[in-house]
């Protein structure tokens, strides 16, 4: 009887433990949660949880500008390409070694339809600052080794529910701070 109730009680925590892995943000009513503070809340998930939570392949279907004057020009992002080159490109973010690409699939004059460029990537998280945990990579060129590479690119992580992610990465600005958003949809291997 009692192996019974040990086997029924490991499967339980078991379970807690495995429904609990997802990172997902969402308020008690269901919308998303778009506080772009970035500190740390009882209910926002860890950089466990998110690393899980980020693991697979996704797709940029847009960038938006929030809190980012029309008239202010965004000329490239990560050192690389104009924002359009990079909408329509495949993210993969495999475990393990957290060796990763970006695909390009747009087309465009300054754009490299096709190019993949590797990356390296983890979720960063200083406990000490009280503030989410952050999605930080960076580019490996051919002969590099990533403990070589000393410049890298963070994104804040706002929201994810498995099947879409959306993260943030702010600009300052003149007066003041904007973000421009990333939204990703997850593609099925």
């Amino acid at each position: 009887m009692r192996k019974h109730i040990l086997s029924a009680f490991t499967l339980i925590v078991c379970m807690l433990l495995l429904a609990s892995c997802g990172a997902q943000k969402k308020s008690s009513n269901g919308s998303t949660s778009t506080q772009s503070s970035g500190s740390v809340g009882q209910n926002d998930p860890s950089a466990g949880q998110w690393r899980s939570g980020l693991k697979g392949k996704w797709i940029l279907n847009s960038v938006d500008r929030e809190d980012i004057p029309s008239a202010y020009t965004i000329k490239n992002i990560f050192d690389e390409a104009p924002v359009d080159c990079f909408v329509g490109s495949t993210w993969t973010l495999p475990g393990g070694n957290h060796r990763g690409s970006i695909t390009f699939n747009a087309s465009g004059t300054l754009c490299a339809d096709g190019a993949v460029r590797a990356i390296v990537w983890s979720v960063y998280d200083n406990k000490n600052d009280n503030v989410q945990p952050e999605f930080q990579f960076k580019k490996i060129y051919a002969g590099e080794t990533p403990k070589n590479v000393t410049t890298g690119y963070r994104l804040d992580l706002s929201y994810t529910d498995g099947e879409s992610l959306v993260m943030r990465m702010p600009i300052p600005l003149d007066e003041g701070s904007g973000n421009l958003v990333f939204n990703f949809s997850r593609v099925e291997d």
